[in-house]
């Protein structure tokens, strides 16, 4: 006989984050580290941030980086590239991760986090949040692929 799932799981809120996979020409991917203060602070995560009501995750993801990062990027450069869903305790995560290779402007931590363009051996090294895991290592597959 087969288990059916759990569906206490839907109870959870669902929050969507777009985020965004910045790669420079030399292949290095922009992390950011979460500031303190912060839930999971101290481990690094794509850039990006909550998709709000009525907003589509390419917009939102276009105002994040220009508030977080200080950089004007453009939907037609926003390229679907992986996606999370994550349970943790207290909301369900759905965060789609767009791939940027176009960009205007030096990105800076403005909200207070550290920024690494790190190689794609180091990403994997890094800690990272745990709805993370599967996106650095699509990001190392796709590296390897380049």
């Amino acid at each position: 006989m087969t288990q059916q799932p759990q569906l206490s799981e839907s109870a959870k809120p669902l929050v969507i984050v777009a985020a965004a996979a910045l790669v420079r020409s030399d292949g290095r991917l922009l992390l950011a580290q979460r500031p303190e203060g912060k839930t999971m602070a101290g481990l690094w995560e794509f850039p990006g941030g909550k998709v709000e009501a009525g907003e589509i995750p390419e917009a939102a993801l276009v105002r994040e980086l220009q508030e977080e990062l200080g950089i004007q990027a453009s939907p037609d450069d926003l390229s679907a590239f992986a996606f999370a869903s994550h349970s943790y305790p207290k909301f369900h995560l759905l965060m789609p991760v767009y791939l940027v290779r176009r960009w205007e402007g030096e990105p800076a931590g403005l909200e207070g986090q550290s920024l690494m363009w790190a190689t794609s051996g180091e990403a994997s090294q890094l800690p990272v949040p745990p709805a993370d895991i599967p996106l650095i290592q699509r990001f190392v597959e796709w590296s390897c692929a380049q």
